[in-house]
């Protein structure tokens, strides 16, 4: 059995996304103020590899590039450790703030894309077996099952094995949170750091939509001081518009709560929650559901 340690710290923070908090190459858990309550993240990318480079991104040391090859074995390892610790031990009222103290998801989000793995579908099966191991899949006279979460960029949504795995998620009543954070070439390659049609994103997104339960996730902010523009915010809402007509469930508005660990972290500056809340109330205008986290 793997260990699992508190990383000296002596409670989650919603600031405190540390991917290495308990101790393991794969599994962490965070404190996550959109899903309410502790997530148990699932690290595909410990090499801190990723095909994109958003300005607001937390990992230290970002590299362009993927996953690296996934021990499968010892991910089972640890994730039934942890989970096992979770279920039968006492490392909640060790770690977490009373009043947060349920699983809300397990999430594959980490130092970079999740679906850059190979074995990204073999790990949702994996993922999905123990939580039906532990009574969090929601069976019988048991609690609601516990979600199972994408968080992906979409970027490679035209990949089979990416496909085959997002919908071994659909399937099993998990989500996917799509991450678009601009509705233009210029915004997207400013924030995201891709050359990306915002075509290829609606595509995309439709896919994803297609094979599981997607939400749209934006992260928005001040640039060198100044809020979006209203042209960006008109782009972006006739993004998410395409997006409503393949079947999008709704969207995770969110501003910046923790430090970025990029070069332009200096240019980044949060929006205040009446700024967030106005551009939720624009979302809502083209007829989505959307939740708002300053």
């Amino acid at each position: 059995m793997v260990s699992v340690s508190s990383g000296g710290a002596r409670t989650l923070s919603v600031r405190n996304h540390d991917r290495d908090l308990a101790g393991l190459t794969y599994v962490y858990p965070v404190l996550s103020r959109r899903a309410g309550g502790v997530s148990v993240g699932i690290n595909l990318n410990p090499n801190n590899a990723c095909n994109w480079h958003c300005v607001y991104c937390q990992v230290p040391d970002l590299v362009r590039g993927k996953a690296p090859a996934i021990d499968l074995a010892r991910l089972e390892t640890e994730l039934r450790g942890f989970l096992d610790d979770l279920v039968h031990g006492d490392w909640m009222q060790r770690f977490v703030p009373e009043g947060a103290r349920a699983i809300r998801d397990i999430a594959f989000s980490g130092n970079g894309e999740p679906t850059s793995a190979v074995e990204f579908p073999q790990a949702v099966g994996l993922v999905l077996r123990l939580r039906e191991e532990f009574g969090l899949a929601g069976a019988g006279k048991a609690a609601a099952a516990v979600p199972l979460r994408l968080i992906t960029n979409g970027s490679l949504m035209t990949q089979a094995r990416v496909q085959d795995g997002i919908r071994r998620l659909g399937e099993a009543g998990g989500e996917v949170w799509f991450k678009i954070d601009g509705g233009t070439a210029a915004a997207i390659e400013r924030i995201n750091g891709v050359h990306l049609d915002p075509e290829a994103v609606v595509r995309h997104l439709a896919c994803c939509t297609a094979l599981c339960t997607t939400w749209v996730q934006t992260c928005m902010f001040r640039w060198d001081g100044e809020a979006p523009s209203a042209a960006d915010i008109d782009a972006y809402l006739d993004v998410l518009a395409r997006g409503r007509s393949a079947g999008l469930a709704g969207v995770l508005l969110y501003g910046v709560a923790r430090q970025s660990m990029q070069p332009e972290a200096a240019r980044i500056t949060p929006l205040t929650a009446d700024e967030l809340e106005g551009i939720g109330e624009r979302i809502k205008e083209k007829g989505l559901t959307v939740r708002v986290s300053p």
